[in-house]
């Protein structure tokens, strides 16, 4: 088991799993509760975009994708609180969009290569020791902000009406939370990959929720079930020689089956 410490790469990549695991977990679980799991998806698409201009243009696609996702979210905040568009339709175009615009980038490189398969389905080797710094610092960020924020960002998901009629600046809290989506989301590419990310951001929160615990708890055991899967899902692909993210995903959805049957059966 420890020779796996013996390679760089699985260092760097438990580092930057134990991070994701920590922060995707706090913010899928206002998310979740707010029935917004879909901008996980859409903010997703939006990075991969991000990640097809960086290959592009031979900047980090880590940071092109942050610097993407970002800016869309707050676009797509911008567009539902205008009440023109409903939140589900500016999801369903930036979704959309975002996916066209990453296909004509990724012919525009020549196609898929094998940088871009690993951002698609998640690889801890092409994590870069770069990438950790970016993603520790970042992360840093999302869980200090959320720490700061944490009483306005739970009155304003119970109850947004009343939390408003109280004093609490709910347009700038809804925008802060979609920001630390856009972070949260971009960040987890490298690990769990662009189209799985929203798995990890929603399922520990669900099988969580399955104990019917008070808001801190689950919040815990939704830590406790994301940081098994991803510390789980990097040993199992490291020896099975498969892919990181698949094998997160897959770790997150059993542990879930398990939760359900066993509340169901108590």
């Amino acid at each position: 088991m420890l020779d796996l410490f013996q390679y760089s790469f699985i260092v760097r990549g438990f580092e930057a799993g134990i991070i994701i695991a920590i922060i995707a977990p706090l913010i899928g679980m206002f998310l979740v509760l707010r029935r917004y799991s879909l901008i996980a998806d859409t903010l997703a698409h939006v990075s991969l975009a991000g990640v097809a201009i960086g290959l592009l243009f031979k900047i980090n696609p880590l940071i092109t994708a942050i610097g993407a996702a970002v800016f869309s979210s707050v676009l797509i905040e911008r567009l539902r609180m205008s009440k023109r568009i409903y939140g589900e339709s500016a999801l369903s175009i930036f979704l959309s969009g975002s996916l066209a615009l990453a296909i004509v980038l990724i012919s525009l490189s020549d196609g898929f290569g094998v940088d871009l398969f690993s951002y698609l389905f998640g690889s801890i080797v092409t994590v870069t020791q770069n990438d950790v710094y970016i993603i520790a610092g970042l992360g840093i960020v999302v869980i200090g902000t959320i720490i700061a924020f944490y009483k306005e960002l739970v009155y304003t998901t119970f109850d947004e009406e009343a939390a408003q009629v109280s004093g609490i600046p709910t347009r700038f809290i809804n925008l802060l939370l979609i920001i630390l989506a856009a972070f949260t989301v971009s960040l987890s590419i490298p690990i769990v990959g662009v189209l799985l990310i929203s798995a990890l951001i929603v399922i520990p929160v669900v099988t969580a929720l399955q104990f019917k615990l008070g808001f801190r708890q689950t919040i815990l055991l939704a830590e406790v079930f994301s940081i098994v899967s991803v510390l789980g899902g990097i040993v199992t692909a490291f020896y099975l020689n498969v892919s990181t993210g698949g094998t997160i995903v897959l770790f997150t959805v059993t542990l879930f089956a398990l939760a359900y049957i066993f509340q169901r059966t108590k």
